[in-house]
């Protein structure tokens, strides 16, 4: 396969694995043969959008609109999940779906995807809260884990102009598990932080991507953002790491990035700031250059000096 395939070249496939009685739907893209690929790359979603509008949005006139394919084409084995609570998984139990349960969910697709290709490192990609589920998984399961990608980050939360407004509204999720979302609800994401860095039809893309698949998201992610970090420890994140901070983005302040960079114990990190982003960078117009910020970092050469 050369270095880069046709998009039309990318496969498609659903799969369902169990958590405890909770159904968790995956979907997984490749190009040719699922197996003997380049890496095997988990993206996880956030707070309000389940994960194939996040990570498999079409989008007309815009190529590789869907990072799974650039990725598939690029020679990976690519997966995203639904967490509980969102898309196609299971909706029934009475809980707000906080991030330690999102990283119970990875823990159940980690299996899962190991169980159907093999026993290898699994490359994760998380994006806001799914960076946070992401990072507690790896804390949890490093050896699991080849690369941890962090985007839209938050570690304490100061700095955070998002956070301070979303705080205004803690008690209203603290008193219901869920909370109602629609089309203006999307369209605000890309309004809050820098106006223009998303096209329009993108906006309207994702919108209906996400509200076709729910009319509603769990508040555990914003309870535990809003009210419980840090929920994660640097210093216990031990597989190589890079922390993606897009230039407007409200959700993490830099400082608090900085100082979360400055303790993990890995020698083999990196800390990135994507020019022209502000939040979900992959629905950005700068969203070629993401990608190719994680793939230069997924595809770095092992170090053959150690000291």
């Amino acid at each position: 396969m050369s270095e880069m395939a046709r998009e039309t070249d990318v496969i498609g496939e659903e799969h369902w694995t169990d958590k405890g009685d909770v159904r968790l739907f995956l979907w997984e893209k490749y190009v040719g043969r699922p197996t003997d690929k380049k890496g095997t790359i988990l993206f996880v979603h956030g707070s309000s959008m389940a994960s194939q509008p996040t990570f498999d949005l079409q989008v007309e006139g815009r190529p590789f609109s869907s990072v799974m394919n650039w990725f598939a084409a690029r020679g990976y084995d690519t997966w995203c999940v639904d967490m509980e609570g969102y898309g196609r998984s299971g909706k029934h139990r009475d809980i707000t779906c906080d991030i330690a349960n999102g990283a119970d969910d990875l823990a159940a697709a980690s299996a899962c995807i190991r169980q159907l290709r093999g026993d290898v490192p699994l490359h994760l990609y998380g994006i806001s809260s799914g960076a946070l589920r992401a990072a507690l998984f790896a804390e949890r399961h490093p050896e699991r884990v080849g690369r941890l990608a962090l985007d839209a980050f938050v570690w304490t939360g100061q700095g955070s102009p998002t956070l301070e407004d979303r705080k205004k509204k803690l008690p209203q999720f603290l008193s219901s598990n869920r909370r109602p979302i629609d089309l203006d609800f999307v369209r605000s994401i890309f309004a809050r932080d820098h106006p223009g860095t998303v096209e329009d039809k993108v906006v309207e893309a994702f919108a209906a991507a996400i509200t076709a698949l729910d009319d509603s998201m769990p508040n555990g992610t914003y309870i535990d953002m809003c009210s419980r970090l840090p929920v994660v420890n640097p210093e216990n994140i031990k597989v190589p790491t890079i922390v993606m901070r897009g230039e407007y983005d409200g959700i993490a302040g830099m400082e608090d990035l900085l100082a979360f960079f400055a303790k993990l114990p890995v020698s083999d990190k990196e800390f990135t700031v994507m020019p022209g982003i502000s939040h979900a960078s992959f629905q950005q117009k700068n969203y070629l250059m993401v990608y190719q910020i994680l793939a230069a970092f997924l595809e770095r050469p092992e170090p053959v000096y150690r000291g």
